[in-house]
This record gives C-alpha cells, structure tokens and sequence, in this order.
C-alpha cells in the first residue's frame, strides 16, 4: 500500500447513524416537544433538579413494583450490555434480566394516567416487551445469536430507555421526584 492510500486510510469518513441511535434521536426529539408543550400550557412552572421522593412512598404498591423492576432490569441490561456475552454469567444475569423485565412490562398493565384511565402509547411498548421475550430466549436456546441479540437490544432501547423516557415527562411521578418545585 502507498502512503498516500494509507494517509487517506486514517481518516475515514463517520459512518451514518445506526438505525438504534436514530430512534434514541427521535424520541429524544418527541420527548423535548411534548415536554415543552406540557410546561407551556401550565404556564411555564420553574424547572430545578431536586430529589424528593415522597411521590414514590406514597405511590401504590403496583408502581412501585414497577419502578423497582424498571430499574433493575435497566442497571442488569448495562452490564448485560457491557459485558462478556455468552458466559455462565451472562446466562444467569440474562434470565433475571428477563424476569425485571417481565415484572415491568406485565406491572405497567395496572397503571394507567397518562391517557385518562385508558392504555396509552406506552402500554404498546410493554406488550412488545411480554411477546418478545419469549422470542428472545428461544433464539439464544436455538443458537440464534444474532436474533437473541438484536431482540434483547431494542428491548432493552424500546422498552426502557424510550419507554422509561417518556416517564419523566412533566406532571408524572418520576418528574414530581426529580424536577417539580
């Protein structure tokens, strides 16, 4: 190879976004504009970090099964995630993954309030979640490698990062614990 072929090599172009940090893109998007919206038509109330969490104590028992799922199927994801796929470890770390993540999606079922008493957007996620589960496991369990971790992947994308997004928008309860005055 010349010099000049491995010059221009090092300095490669960025490759476009991955479909996955499009979505994170766009429902970081959707989520600044609804959020504007709803601090807009309540006046402009001030923002200020700060943590309370009395919503949480106060909150039901199925809210907060839910959020203690929520959040331990996300701090067992990231290590999932991180971590050396395929070990002895990741197999056990994996199915107690699925089963916060089975905990959250099957809680969310008994909560209802972001669309009066009905379900809303966010329940499609959770049912997504209950179906692909399953999908996940058997794909592991049938070598599947590829299947099992594109599955687990946008699970763990859609069903708690975009999903868990959309719970700190203003007048929900993790926005009363985190930024209401």
């Amino acid at each position: 190879m010349t010099d000049l072929a491995q010059t221009f090599r090092r300095f490669v172009l960025p490759r476009r976004p991955g479909r996955m940090t499009t979505l994170l893109l766009i429902a970081a998007i959707a989520y600044g504009v609804v959020s504007w919206m709803i601090l807009n038509s309540a006046g402009n109330p001030p923002v200020r970090f700060r943590i309370d969490v009395t919503p949480f104590l106060q909150a039901s028992f199925v809210i907060k099964l839910h959020v203690l799922g929520a959040v331990t199927a996300f701090a067992i994801g990231v290590v999932l995630l991180r971590g050396v796929k395929g070990s002895g470890l990741h197999r056990k770390l994996g199915y107690t993954w699925v089963a916060a993540m089975a905990v959250t999606a099957v809680s969310s079922f008994f909560i209802t309030g972001l669309n009066g008493a009905n379900f809303s957007f966010i329940h499609g996620l959770s049912a997504w979640t209950v179906i692909g589960l399953p999908m996940g496991i058997a794909a592991a369990r049938r070598k599947n490698i590829r299947k099992h971790s594109k599955d687990m992947t946008n699970m763990f994308v859609g069903g708690l990062l975009i999903a868990g997004l959309f719970t700190f928008l203003p007048g929900r309860m993790l926005w009363s614990i985190f930024f209401a005055v």
